[in-house]
């Protein structure tokens, strides 16, 4: 069993939670994942990296497949993939990589049911980041610059996605406190100050090795 140290990271959409991961990455010296486990799942099962994107923190569909036979000139570059492009499978190929990068090395792993794949962990710390919905909403509405209603649009349909997406494979409440080692509201907190806590918490469990 691997005695890396490793967060887990669940955010609601617009909390800031991949600031914090990658905020906690830099003050440790560790890297983070976000979308980077996507690029390597990729990479390492030879299915276009499209696919990943479009079946990303999403519950299983058939949707995908079809996606993919409709993708110009899929049905020749993916001839008997037939049984494969699916999101299950793709969360097959995905939860190898996250246990992959977690033996590697000691990291920072953002969404994904991440914490659900490597609950065997000793040293695994599993977090998750929320904030008022206003706060959140203003925060996508300038990001992606976009007014308040279709911010307020957005953050639900996500969040809704992402809760799906854990309760399906993860067999868990998605933001539930009890799901999770440590619950940030990054509203209250500030980015900053979440960072400083997380990487306290992150010391503490590396000293009980």
């Amino acid at each position: 069993m691997s005695e890396n140290l490793i967060i887990c990271i669940g955010r609601q959409y617009g909390s800031g939670g991949h600031e914090i991961g990658v905020g906690v990455s830099k003050a440790l010296g560790i890297p983070c994942y976000d979308k980077d486990i996507l690029k390597q799942a990729a990479k390492e099962s030879g299915i276009v990296e499209e696919l990943f994107e479009k079946a990303d923190e999403k519950p299983t569909s058939s949707l995908l497949y079809s996606l993919s036979m409709g993708a110009a000139g899929a049905s020749t570059v993916f001839p008997s993939y037939n049984d494969y492009l699916t999101n299950d499978k793709l969360f097959m190929f995905q939860s190898k990589t996250i246990k992959d990068f977690a033996a590697k090395s000691s990291c920072v792993i953002i969404g994904r049911c991440a914490d659900y794949i490597l609950r065997g962990c000793p040293h695994m710390l599993s977090v998750f980041v929320h904030a008022p919905m206003e706060l959140r909403i203003q925060r996508i509405s300038h990001l992606k610059n976009i007014d308040e209603d279709a911010a307020r649009s957005l953050i639900k349909k996500t969040d809704k996605s992402r809760a799906n997406y854990y309760s399906f494979y993860a067999d868990s409440d998605w933001g539930s406190a009890e799901t999770y080692d440590l619950s940030l509201n990054s509203g209250k907190l500030g980015v900053s100050e979440s960072i400083e806590i997380l990487c306290g918490a992150a010391e503490h469990l590396k000293n009980k090795k």
